[in-house]
């Protein structure tokens, strides 16, 4: 594997801030590749205790290729600071298109949580599981495709960030907040909760309990194809929700989604 070091990159814009450190835009000054540069501050990361973490995330995100996931093409270190040099996302959050928007149409929703169960699908046969998804940590690329960007280490622009509370707390499934063993279910009921932002522009969990929650849906004028994945998803016990396969197939995903997903070990370059 190359050897980086900061020798290697000019360094331009910052485009987010985070608890950690920040991301640039930046060019490999030989190729002229335009990626970003995230640059971690190991002081933080010790003060923090996530080093472990960060090197685990590190080895997952390196080791994954998929349309629909951000790449992470190398690191590098020096006495004081970790850089992941990482793909650019030219057109930004998610989430901050989100606010700009309200919310998604139908097709656009559908679309995105094609790509997203297709990029789940293939985290999970590769024994991944992300445990984190949420508009705030997913990107948009050049053709407006969503990225999956952040695997354990959200970097946002302050203006982009959920306090705690309203924020992380609606994606998390009950089995983790039970303190429960969990497994890749754990995605599809993100998944859920991320379809529902996507179509009424808020989280179903700012309802008091899982009924108000339907009862939220079912008054929202959102098709019935799109309330039944929903409430596919959402289910308490994981083992009864709708396998991530069964996202790929449900006709509202079908019928809605303005892509035909390809095979990921196709080369998109044929």
């Amino acid at each position: 594997m190359r050897r980086w070091s900061l020798e290697n990159f000019d360094i331009g814009r910052p485009l987010g801030k985070g608890k950690f450190g920040n991301v640039y835009l930046a060019r490999e000054r030989q190729t002229k590749f335009i990626l970003a540069l995230k640059v971690l501050f190991k002081k933080q990361l010790e003060k923090a205790g996530v080093e472990h973490q960060l090197r685990r995330e590190v080895e997952i995100q390196s080791h994954l290729r998929h349309p629909n996931i951000l790449r992470l093409y190398g690191y590098f270190h020096d006495a004081s600071r970790v850089y992941l040099i990482l793909e650019f996302a030219p057109k930004g959050e998610l989430y901050s298109e989100l606010q700009r928007c309200g919310s998604f149409s139908e097709d656009r929703s559908a679309t995105y949580i094609m790509e997203l169960a297709d990029a789940l699908n293939y985290c999970h046969s590769k024994k991944v599981i992300h445990r984190d998804i949420k508009p705030e940590n997913l990107l948009l690329g050049a053709n407006g495709e969503l990225k999956i960007a952040d695997f354990g280490w959200s970097v946002h622009t302050p203006s982009s960030r959920r306090s705690t509370l309203c924020g992380t707390l609606d994606y998390l499934p009950p089995e983790m907040i039970e303190g429960k063993t969990h497994d890749e279910k754990v995605d599809l009921w993100s998944l859920g909760v991320l379809c529902y932002e996507f179509l009424v522009g808020k989280p179903p969990f700012e309802a008091k309990s899982h009924e108000d929650t339907y009862r939220r849906i079912s008054r929202t004028n959102v098709s019935a194809g799109a309330k039944d994945l929903v409430a596919r998803l959402l289910k308490h016990n994981p083992m009864h929700r709708l396998p991530i396969q069964g996202v790929l197939t449900h006709p509202w995903v079908v019928e809605c989604s303005t892509k035909n997903l390809l095979p990921v070990n196709i080369s998109l370059s044929l």
